[in-house]
Formats: structure tokens, sequence, C-alpha cells
């Protein structure tokens, strides 16, 4: 849609008004240019241990907290936005700010209800179907609980408490719940286009 993916995220964060500190964690020269174009400071390289297929967010968040510290700086509340989620909202980073501090939470995130029952869901066994939850063979859909999955989008969390639980699902961690229009999972080119479809839909 005509700017990097990457754009949307800082774009969303500086309209949402509500940070001190916009910065990108990265080791690419190429997304650190380009994230300095669009408002964002690139304090820190990442470092080569978390450069990886099989660093965590965890991990990054906490090297940018501690490089942040070594420089005394400190801060009480953060929020890690993923570079590719271009549906992420200003509006849906000061909601989710909002209700971290209104309902002293150690963490939030935003979530999607799963379209289907997943206690209803099956699995291949010997190229056979089998069910995953035998026991709601006979359950009515409208009976069983809704389950969601994480949109993929953002985190808002204490940082005293990610520093000490190194988790950002604790037992005292909140969400709010997006519709199917405001995500969309990129794994593949028609996730790509459907985004798009998305997007544009959402721009009009």
């Amino acid at each position: 849609m005509g700017k990097p993916i990457i754009a949307y995220s800082i774009e969303a964060a500086i309209n949402a008004g509500i940070f001190d500190e916009i910065m990108v964690s990265t080791d690419d020269a190429e997304i650190a240019e380009i994230a300095q174009q669009y408002g964002a400071k690139v304090p820190f390289v990442r470092s080569a241990v978390n450069a990886n297929d099989y660093a965590t967010t965890v991990d990054v968040l906490l090297e940018v907290l501690e490089l942040y510290q070594s420089e005394n700086q400190h801060f009480e509340h953060g929020c890690c936005i993923y570079p590719t989620a271009p549906f992420v909202t200003a509006n849906r980073l000061k909601e989710g700010f909002e209700k971290l501090i209104s309902q002293d939470l150690d963490s939030l995130f935003p979530v999607l209800r799963y379209s289907f029952p997943i206690q209803r869901s099956l699995k291949i066994e010997h190229e056979k179907l089998a069910l995953n939850y035998p026991e709601h063979l006979l359950t009515r859909s409208q009976d069983l609980a809704p389950t969601f999955h994480d949109a993929g989008q953002f985190y808002c969390f204490k940082t005293d408490i990610l520093l000490k639980e190194k988790k950002l699902l604790t037992q005292n961690t909140g969400f709010i719940e997006l519709s199917d229009l405001e995500a969309q999972d990129i794994d593949t080119p028609e996730d790509w286009e459907l985004a798009e479809f998305k997007y544009q839909y959402l721009a009009k």
C-alpha cells in the first residue's frame, strides 16, 4: 500500500501520543534507516544473540530495557508493537494503555476470538480424522466457552513486572478483543493480499 510495513506501527505509536520514547530494535541497517525516516529512534543495535530465529519477544524486550537502564533511563510502562502489524491503530494503543492503568494490570494485549469452538476441533491420526476433545462430540456449540488467540499486534506492560517475571502473560494480564477485520496473520502471499483487501475496506 505504498510504504514499508513497519511504517504503520511507527505512525500508530506517534499518533497515539502516549509514548515518551519510540524506538526500534534491529540489527539491520536498512530497517534502522527506514525506522528513523518515519520518526522512530534506533539508539541501540540489537545483539546477535537476539537477532536469530530463536530469540523470543521477551528476550528482545529485556535487552532493550537493560540497555536503557545502563544509560540511566527507566520507564514505568512499556509497549512492544510488532513491526508487521499494519492494522494496529493509535486508538487501540491508547485503549490498551488506559486499561492497563485503570485496572492495575501487569500486562495487556489484543486478542481475536476463534470463529469456531476449538473444543470441537479435529486432528489427523493414522490418516483418519479424530476429535481433539471427544467429550464434546455432542455438546452444543453455543454451550462451549469462547476461546481466543493472541492477535500478534502489541503488548502493554509494567516494566518492573516484566524484568522480574521475564514473561508477558501473567495471572494479571488483561485484553482488548479485536474484530476479524482489525487483524491479519501474514504467512503467505495470499495472506498479504487478504491483508491489503481488509486495509482498503477499512479505509473506506
